[in-house]
C-alpha cells in the first residue's frame, strides 16, 4: 500500500486527502518510483480549484514534479532499472500521471536519471522551471549574448530559472516584480536589473535598461494590464512570450502597439518542448550541463513533509516565496 493525495471536490487547499491504496504495476514503457520528494507548481493549484487547461473527472490526484528511486520498470522500457535515482520532467497530464504520493507512474521518456550531486529536495526542483525557461528563452526565442529579456514574476521558480537561463548565455536579465521588497534577493539571485511594478512607469524604465537596440524580448506569466507596459517597451519586431495568467483582470490586446512594431505576442506551454522528442533531448542536454556547470542552481523557498500538503498549497497561493516549494516523502 502507499499513501497519496487526491482531490474528490474543486476548491481550496482544504479539499486535498491523503487516501491509501496499493499501486498498480507500471504498463508498457511506464516506470514506476518511490517518491522521497514533490515539487509544487500553481498548476497543480489551478488544477485543484477547477481552473486548469485540463479538468480531470473526480477524485483526481494531481502533481507534475518529483524525485525519487526507481521500484518497477514497465515492458519495453531500456537504459532505467530499479534502484536508480531519478526525476521526473512533467507529463502532460498531471490526471492520468500524478505526482503526488509515496509511488508515482510515469512515461520512462519523463524519467531521467539526475546528477549524482542533487539532493532529493533539488532534484524535485528542476524540470518544470528550466524546461518553461529554456523552451521561451532558447528553443523558441534564441536568447543570445548581449540582448535584454524582461522576465515578469521573477521571484518564482520559473522567474529564477529564466535569470539564471539568460546568464547562462550571455543575455542581461531584467527581473520584473510586484514592488521592491525582493529587490536584493533578486540581484543576489542574478538579475543585472530589478524594476518594480509599483513604482509605475514600467514601459519606460524597461526601455531605458534594455540597451541601444532596445527590448527584444519579454517573458510573461502574469497577463491582465500588465501587457500594455511590456508591449509598449518593446523594439520593432520584439517578441512577448505569455506562459502564465497571474492576473485575475482580463488581458488586453495592445494592437496598435503590435502593429505599429510589428510584434509577435505568441503564448507558450511547456508541453510543446515535452510532446516533441528532440526538442526535449536538447533541453534536458542543456539543463543538465548548465546544472553540471554549476550555472543552474535551483532555488528551495521552503520545504514540507507531506503530512503538510495543505499548509504546503497555501504557502504557494500566497505568492509571497523566493523560488520552489518542495515536500518531502
Amino acid at each position: 500500500m502507499a499513501r497519496i493525495i487526491r482531490f474528490h471536490d474543486f476548491g481550496g487547499p482544504e479539499v486535498l486527502r491523503i487516501e491509501e491504496i496499493d499501486p498498480p504495476r507500471p504498463g508498457p514503457g511506464e516506470v514506476q518510483i518511490a517518491v522521497k520528494a514533490l515539487g509544487l507548481n500553481r498548476a497543480e493549484a489551478l488544477m485543484r480549484a477547477g481552473r486548469y487547461i485540463e479538468r480531470p473527472a473526480l477524485p483526481s490526484g494531481l502533481g507534475l514534479e518529483a524525485a525519487g528511486i526507481v521500484t518497477r520498470v514497465g515492458d519495453g522500457v531500456s537504459g532505467l532499472a530499479p534502484g536508480d535515482a531519478v526525476s521526473v520532467v512533467p507529463p502532460i497530464s498531471q490526471a492520468r500521471y500524478p505526482a503526488y504520493g509515496e509511488a508515482a507512474t510515469f512515461p520512462a521518456a519523463h524519467v531521467v536519471r539526475h546528477p549524482a550531486f542533487l539532493d532529493w529536495t533539488t532534484a524535485a526542483a528542476v524540470w518544470m522551471a528550466y524546461l518553461t525557461a529554456y523552451g521561451a528563452l532558447i528553443d523558441i526565442a534564441r536568447l543570445g549574448p548581449g540582448e535584454a529579456v524582461a522576465i515578469t514574476a521573477a521571484s518564482s521558480s520559473v522567474g529564477l530559472a529564466a535569470i539564471q537561463t539568460a546568464n547562462r548565455v550571455g543575455a542581461t536579465p531584467i527581473a520584473v516584480t510586484r514592488t521592491s521588497a525582493k529587490r536584493q534577493a533578486l540581484l543576489d539571485a542574478g538579475a543585472a536589473h530589478v524594476v518594480s511594478i509599483a513604482e509605475g512607469g514600467l514601459d519606460t524604465r524597461l526601455a531605458a535598461l534594455s540597451g541601444a537596440d532596445g527590448l527584444r524580448l519579454a517573458f510573461d506569466a502574469v497577463g491582465g494590464p500588465m501587457v500594455e507596459p511590456l508591449a509598449a517597451a518593446l523594439a520593432p519586431g520584439g517578441i512577448l512570450i505569455e506562459y502564465g495568467g497571474l492576473s485575475p483582470e482580463p488581458t488586453p490586446f495592445p494592437l496598435f502597439t503590435v502593429l505599429s512594431k510589428t510584434l509577435t505576442l505568441r503564448g507558450y506551454l511547456v508541453h510543446e518542448i515535452i510532446r516533441d522528442a528532440a526538442r526535449l533531448e536538447a533541453a534536458k542536454a542543456f539543463v543538465l550541463d548548465g546544472l553540471a556547470a554549476g550555472a543552474l542552481r535551483p532555488v528551495i523557498a521552503r520545504v514540507f513533509a507531506f503530512d503538510e500538503i495543505v499548509e504546503a498549497h497555501r504557502y504557494l497561493e500566497a505568492g509571497d516565496q523566493l523560488g520552489k516549494i518542495v515536500v518531502t516523502v
